[in-house]
């Protein structure tokens, strides 16, 4: 059962109400990540709800002549559905910034934060929100003396990838430096992560609304790439089952991690809870996936918001929004936490 959420935040009124304000959308898409496959398959959603929403949006795979794309096609805006390096680094962002087009989601800084898992942990730490402990690894890293201090099981992850590509969890010490050359293949840093015993959410952040959390459950040792996009045995529970203060305290706490390593726009952030109900912050995704198989689409629903409403309000984001300095702006509106 979806709990209904209320009717003034329901019938929102939208920022801009007719699709010909927008102009012509270059819908950046593709591009040239490990995470390409994903990104098309959000791309081509996000571009048919444009269509079908009578917006004059069009289609860029994002190869190396993307910015000589952008200036030919005369576009007004551009929306950003690159997931991964090169579309979520900042990368595209600062290119597209010097076109002084507008742009969906966050600027160069959220970005490049968000993407960097060791930065946007130190950053949480610094700022008193909890995230597990860690550790950079190296060739000569001390594995025995950083397994002992973090325990087992223990994550191991590339800095800079999404969709846990790379990820390994680690039972134990003889498979330590195995999971790190495996992440090696991916980036040139990688950490390993104390791994939380407990429940795994997701907060999905649109413009500064909090939505429903969403509960995760899967048959497999972690959320990784197959529970997230290939297998049909991953649970989504929405509503989440905690109770409303937690709920609300969490989406609280999603909010002041999405908005301190500069995030804006809409994007979503992951944690634990583990078993004394203490939160601890994993990471935050500022382009997250738009495909059946995707997250921020369900709390949307959650909260009365179709796929194509949910679009639209994305694309309200490249109007100034709080992440980037756009050279248009709206006018601000108060934080509301949805449930």
């Amino acid at each position: 059962m979806i709990v209904e959420p209320p009717v003034h935040i329901r019938k929102k009124e939208k920022l801009i109400v007719s699709p010909e304000q927008f102009g012509k959308v270059a819908v950046l898409m593709g591009g040239l990540s490990a995470e390409r496959e994903i990104s098309l398959k959000s791309g081509h959603s996000v571009l048919d709800a444009l269509l079908m929403q009578g917006i004059d949006a069009h289609a860029i795979d994002a190869d190396k002549g993307v910015i000589e794309k952008l200036l030919q096609g005369s576009y007004d805006r551009v929306f950003i559905i690159l997931h991964g390096r090169g579309g979520e680094d900042g990368v595209i962002q600062g290119a597209i910034e010097t076109l002084g087009l507008p742009y969906t989601g966050s600027g160069v800084l959220g970005s490049a934060l968000c993407m960097d898992k060791l930065r946007s942990k130190q950053i949480w730490a610094d700022t008193g929100i909890s995230t597990p402990e860690y550790s950079l690894l190296k060739e000569d890293s001390e594995f025995d003396e950083i397994g002992g201090r973090l325990g087992f099981p223990l994550i191991v992850k590339p800095v800079h990838e999404g969709s846990s590509i790379g990820m390994s969890l680690v039972k134990e010490p003889g498979s330590f430096r195995d999971a790190w050359k495996l992440a090696c293949e991916y980036d040139h840093e990688v950490i390993a992560e104390y791994w939380v015993d407990g429940d795994e959410y997701t907060a999905a952040i649109l413009g500064r609304d909090v939505l429903p959390l969403i509960k995760l459950e899967t048959d497999r040792e972690f959320y990784d790439y197959e529970a997230k996009y290939i297998g049909k045995q991953t649970n989504y529970i929405c509503p989440c089952g905690l109770d409303a203060e937690l709920e609300n305290e969490l989406q609280n706490l999603a909010l002041s991690a999405f908005n301190v390593v500069g995030a804006g726009g809409w994007g979503r952030v992951d944690f634990m809870l583990d078993k004394d109900q203490q939160p601890w912050l994993i990471e935050v995704n500022t382009v997250p996936g738009m495909t059946d198989h995707s997250l921020v689409p369900m709390a949307a629903k959650a909260a009365g918001i179709n796929f194509n409403e949910l679009v639209w309000k994305i694309l309200e984001t490249s109007y100034g929004n709080e992440g980037h300095s756009g050279n248009e702006k709206h006018c601000s509106v108060e934080r509301k936490v949805i449930q």
